[in-house]
């Protein structure tokens, strides 16, 4: 499957004419949000916005419509870090074949490993009826961007800089060279964010705040859509 396939099964997915039954994979409750945007949610945000925390709950109070895409990646794992939860962890011989063979719908390079999206992973859940949701950086939205596929994007935005320094502090891990490099790489994102490729951005300073608008946007964003809205 390349990425013209997968771009196919998201127009058809989101409008309703994908021709998978998708009411085995949903409660009675929920089926009726089948018709509205399926299209994978991608969110990012630096270190310190929650993301991780606002997708969990987002996937915890809608099983059956959201779930993780989970990425490939040549790293080590972490402890606690699960097969197939965390990543999916294979040796760079691994990932460079399926490079080669085009099974990525983006990857890249960082920090010494390679992390990627697999095709196959994204058509597997969006045929089950269940919309993918992304967690990825700035240079991987970067290439997802580029890839053609449909797509929303979601930016977790910190209230400040000086706001971000403060939490990233609070958590006691970094040193002061890491919290610098923390913050640079803030500015760049939200230099990023400034060239206008996101759907929504969403400023947590309210957890729950922040969430009613990740909710609100991931579930009936196509609605606005269609009404004339900024979606």
């Amino acid at each position: 499957m390349d990425v013209s396939d997968l771009e196919s099964l998201t127009r058809n997915m989101s409008t309703g004419t994908c021709c998978l039954d998708p009411s085995p994979f949903f409660h009675h409750a929920e089926r009726a949000l089948v018709h509205t945007d399926t299209r994978p949610i991608i969110v990012w945000g630096h270190s310190g916005v929650d993301k991780s925390t606002l997708i969990q709950r987002l996937k915890d109070n809608h099983p059956t419509v959201f779930s993780s895409a989970v990425s490939h990646t040549t790293r080590q794992p972490r402890p606690g870090e699960a097969e197939g939860v965390a990543y999916f962890f294979r040796s760079p011989p691994e990932i460079h074949t399926m490079i080669m063979r085009k099974e990525f719908v983006e990857h890249t390079y960082f920090s010494g490993n390679y992390y990627g999206t697999s095709k196959k992973v994204m058509a597997t859940l969006m045929k089950e009826g269940l919309t993918p949701i992304l967690d990825i950086e700035m240079e991987r939205v970067k290439t997802m961007r580029s890839s053609g596929l449909e797509a929303r994007y979601v930016f977790l935005k910190p209230p400040s800089l000086e706001i971000l320094e403060v939490r990233l502090r609070a958590r006691g891990t970094e040193d002061e060279a890491s919290i610098s490099q923390h913050l640079a790489q803030a500015k760049l994102e939200l230099e990023f964010v400034e060239t206008g490729v996101h759907d929504i951005i969403i400023v947590n300073d309210d957890l729950d705040e922040a969430y009613r608008q990740l909710e609100d946007f991931a579930i009936h964003a196509s609605k606005k859509r269609k009404a004339g809205s900024m979606y």
